[in-house]
């Protein structure tokens, strides 16, 4: 289980395919403060520490995960959102967000507002996934509020401490992002679909 608030940007420094896996080298600075087995948040995807040589670990992504976000996207030099697993009794500043993200959107627009930034992006509907004006959205494992929800789209502000601070400095029109969607909409998404 996450919060959302991204701890470290790791460098993508090698990718090799094993089957239909893909193992990632991602050099952080908290790979330190890793273990072998650990869950580390990628981007919004939980992956496990299978390998550690400092300052570069090795986490290893199945077919599923491929194909249900953006790791399988990475390329070598790319910057990837990290964030360990919280512990029981801290803070949780972000919401809750488990690390398995529900599918990909693609950013449509950019615009800049006065030293901060509105990112709208647009995702398949057919998933049945949905927002909320005011909800919770995890967009590469960044925890943020929904503005301006739409069946299709939707709108979050970035202030510039995430800008900064997150692979947001990296986003572009046309750059595909994971999604995981809030955790309390989603089952009562499915209750009222019972």
């Amino acid at each position: 289980m996450f919060t959302g608030i991204i701890e470290d940007m790791g460098e993508i420094t090698n990718l090799e395919n094993e089957g239909n896996n893909l193992n990632i080298y991602i050099k952080s600075t908290i790979t330190s403060a890793l273990k072998i087995d650990q869950s580390v948040s990628h981007n919004g995807v939980c992956l496990t520490v299978v390998g550690i040589n400092e300052p570069i670990y090795k986490v290893t992504a199945i077919r599923e995960t491929l194909d249900k976000s953006n790791i399988g996207h990475l390329q070598i030099g790319d910057w990837v959102n990290l964030e360990r697993a919280m512990k029981l009794g801290d803070r949780l500043d972000g919401h809750l967000v488990q690390g398995h993200v529900d599918q990909t959107a693609v950013c449509t627009e950019i615009k800049e507002a006065s030293g901060s930034w509105y990112f709208t992006f647009q995702y398949d509907p057919g998933f049945g996934n949905i927002t909320i004006e005011k909800g919770s959205i995890t967009i590469n494992g960044v925890s943020l509020t929904v503005v301006n929800s739409k069946n299709d789209s939707f709108s979050v502000a970035i202030i510039p401490y995430t800008y900064e601070n997150t692979n947001f400095k990296k986003i572009n029109v046309g750059s595909i992002v994971n999604l995981e969607f809030d955790l309390v909409g989603k089952y009562l998404k499915k209750l009222a679909n019972l």
